[in-house]
């Protein structure tokens, strides 16, 4: 016995005899995909195109025919007629529209196809990547992707600025902007939890530098000069660096994924819709909380390298606390701390601008938030240590 499948209304399939249901009494459920053009249009212009059949998967070559002879100017495009549609018919339908420019949203459907429609489209873009390319002109373009992909974050990044500096100024007009409970909790978070770290780290980086200088010094005879080396290399540069590094790793990805959850959990949107700007009330207590604590956290991390470089004397070179601290005395000048202190501000600028704008960036999705996150550290990060070259090379031109 012949077996045909049967849509009964409700949307519900059966398997039924042949017999029991002949093609004369199925009547236009058996029919092929086809599309009648109405050639008058809506108001004279471009022909209406009237869907008919069943737009499935089994009947997805008559789906490709009617869809290759269809005229590529459509007005509207009415399939409240089909009688049954799946995912390859509103694939094919979708593809249809995006080759001749057409509007999808235009498009009729039937109420109880709606809902399939809606998460095919939701889905349409989701296409595994192209397989990678290689040779000179595919590297050519994806560093020229690059670049410009760089250049637009830069201007997001100063743009940004911008905007934050102006909603400064007008919290210095309105002072009951001002949320000082956050920006007390974010220094808390940012610096006093950091000093362990920044403590630790930098004693041991001192050590490093004293060690590696001794081996250098000791041949020429001037090993008291490690007392200079580790003096200049922390006060200057490294105490201020490694600070920076530090929370650039730490604080940007936490700022990052913090703001990045509450805009996927539409939190944000939910501010804008009580009157409350984002920026008054997420980035602008974590900006000044990083710009008041990263200078602490670069004396404390200047400390730090120098205890390195003292024990360091003490227990290996034979230069006891007294004789070291005499020849730090002698030798350290206040414009060396002076220059390593007066970047802090700009490094905790930087950082709090990076993240807080990578958090407002995410997209919506786990993905997105993961991805922002690794941005922001990466970017904090590398436009830490090119502020810190450029510094470092204009200080030294001006003679300070």
């Amino acid at each position: 016995m012949h077996w045909r499948e049967v849509a009964l209304p409700g949307r519900v399939c059966i398997l039924a005899p042949a017999t029991l249901f002949p093609d004369d009494v199925m009547g236009a459920r058996d029919t092929a995909p086809s599309i009648d053009i109405d050639q008058e249009g809506p108001a004279g212009g471009a022909p209406r195109l009237r869907l008919r059949g069943r737009w499935t998967l089994q009947h997805a070559s008559g789906v490709g025919a009617a869809l290759a002879a269809a005229p590529a100017k459509a007005g509207i495009v009415d399939a409240t007629a089909v009688d049954r549609l799946d995912s390859a018919g509103v694939l094919q339908l979708l593809r249809f529209a995006h080759r001749h420019d057409l509007d999808f949203d235009t498009f009729e459907f039937r109420a109880d196809h709606h809902a399939l429609v809606a998460a095919i489209e939701d889905v349409a873009d989701d296409r595994p990547k192209k397989r990678h390319e290689y040779g000179f002109a595919a590297a050519l373009g994806r560093l020229g992707f690059a670049v410009h992909d760089n250049w637009i974050e830069i201007v997001a990044l100063i743009s940004f600025l911008g905007e934050n500096l102006a909603k400064m100024l007008r919290m210095v007009k309105q002072p009951r902007r001002f949320r000082l409970t956050a920006t007390v909790s974010h220094m808390e978070q940012v610096g006093l939890d950091a000093v362990p770290l920044v403590f630790l780290l930098s004693y041991l980086v001192g050590a490093v530098i004293a060690f590696l200088g001794a081996n250098i010094l000791q041949d020429f005879g001037a090993t008291i000069y490690v007392v200079e080396l580790v003096n200049v290399a922390f006060l200057r540069e490294f105490g201020v660096l490694l600070t920076a590094i530090l929370l650039a790793g730490r604080t940007a990805s936490a700022f990052t994924a913090q703001i990045g959850a509450m805009v996927s959990r539409e939190e944000v949107d939910a501010m804008r819709t009580l009157g409350l700007d984002p920026v008054d009330v997420l980035v602008i207590p974590r900006l000044l909380a990083l710009v008041v604590t990263l200078p602490l956290l670069s004396f404390i991390a200047d400390i730090a390298g120098l205890l390195g470089g003292m024990s360091v004397g003490a227990f290996s070179l034979g230069i006891p606390p007294q004789a070291y601290l005499a020849r730090m005395q002698e030798t350290m000048h206040l414009r060396h701390f002076l220059v390593g202190l007066s970047k802090a501000p700009v490094f905790a600028l930087v950082i709090g601008l990076i993240g807080c704008l990578e958090g407002l960036q995410v997209k919506g999705t786990a993905q997105s938030v993961g991805e922002r996150t690794t941005s922001s550290v990466v970017q904090a990060i590398s436009l830490v240590i090119v502020l810190d070259a450029i510094a470092a090379i204009w200080f030294m031109q001006v003679g300070w």
